[in-house]
């Protein structure tokens, strides 16, 4: 996160001043009240909370991905949870108890922080992507349609809980809106890289199989399986065109070639980490909201922000493992 323009405490003034909620309209998912959550032993509660929003912001941080940030319990969360207990030795139950809770404590205390819309964030962005790969080969790019998209991937949050914490933004520059703060990258160089069907995770691994860091995923579906055994990376890509071959899938009524340009709005995100067994990779996704609740055409589909995190860990040779 741009230390510029990040302010990573905010006093429950500020947010009184910045935004509209106020003591006496104040809704429960508003900045402050996500700050503030606590565990106090309860079970999560169902549906959207400000603990759940603080819990994944905190996992995110610790290298327990919980895919986007929504502030909803669910199985990404149970995941996320799991793996930060495996990672710290916890008995990984995935449930949240009072020892998840203090060990989590080590990654901050504020999660949702103030930001000032830059010139660069509301440039560079696409107009309305249509559906159909030959339409989306003739153009330059395949961008971010609006701001909001492009700062809700950046903060790695779900577009509408960003808007949801800004009522009322317009998303212009020189606006000050509400974010998540999801801190630095992981930078360990990572060895190996497991992938768990069954489990919809891909866990990375550092030379001494110590569990660096572990990532929801989509894996395959019936029609198109992912791999089976054992393969290594090839190579890395950031902001890689995608090549259609109709022979892999066919999408609409597109039976020739075709060579999509590049872009986070593209097929494979804007992340390609090639495998050894041909036409497969680990790459992102224009939907990350959907990661583990959709098929993937046999690769392994993560968000763009988790992509980009991995691309920057591995190398070629890694090895990559896919268990049931």
């Amino acid at each position: 996160m741009d230390a510029i323009h990040i302010i990573l405490a905010i006093a429950a003034a500020t947010f009184a001043a910045a935004v509209t909620f106020g003591k006496a309209n104040a809704t429960p998912m508003d900045p402050a009240a996500i700050n503030a959550a606590t565990f106090t032993g309860q079970e999560l509660p169902e549906g959207q909370s400000p603990l759940a929003a603080r819990l994944q912001i905190l996992l995110d941080r610790a290298g327990a991905s919980p895919g986007v940030v929504d502030g909803y319990s669910g199985d990404n969360m149970q995941k996320a949870i799991r793996g930060f207990e495996q990672v710290n030795k916890i008995p990984d139950d995935g449930l949240m108890d009072q020892m998840v809770w203090d060990t989590l404590q080590a990654m901050g205390g504020d999660v949702i922080a103030a930001y000032t819309i830059t010139s660069e964030d509301v440039s560079g962005l696409s107009a309305e992507l249509p559906d159909d790969y030959a339409e989306l080969a003739k153009l330059d790019q395949l961008g971010y349609t609006s701001v909001r998209e492009k700062l809700a991937e950046r903060f790695h949050m779900d577009e509408d809980f960003l808007a949801e914490l800004n009522p009322g933004a317009q998303f212009i520059t020189g606006e000050t809106i509400f974010v998540a703060d999801p801190g630095t990258d992981q930078t360990a160089e990572i060895a190996s890289l497991v992938a768990v069907k069954s489990q919809a995770r891909l866990l990375a691994y550092d030379a001494s199989q110590t569990l660096i860091a572990i990532y929801p995923v989509t894996i395959g579906s019936a029609s198109t399986p992912s791999p089976t055994g054992i393969h290594t990376v090839n190579g890395v890509a950031i902001d890689p065109t995608y090549s259609y071959n109709p022979e892999n899938f066919v999408q609409g009524t597109n039976t020739e070639p075709l060579t999509l340009p590049p872009g986070p709005n593209g097929p494979v995100g804007d992340v390609w980490i090639d495998l050894s067994e041909p036409t497969y990779g680990i790459h992102g996704t224009p939907h990350p909201s959907k990661i583990d609740k959709t098929s993937s055409h046999g690769c392994v589909r993560m968000t763009n922000w988790d992509a980009r995190e991995l691309a920057h860990m591995v190398s070629q040779g890694v090895t990559v493992e896919f268990r049931d």
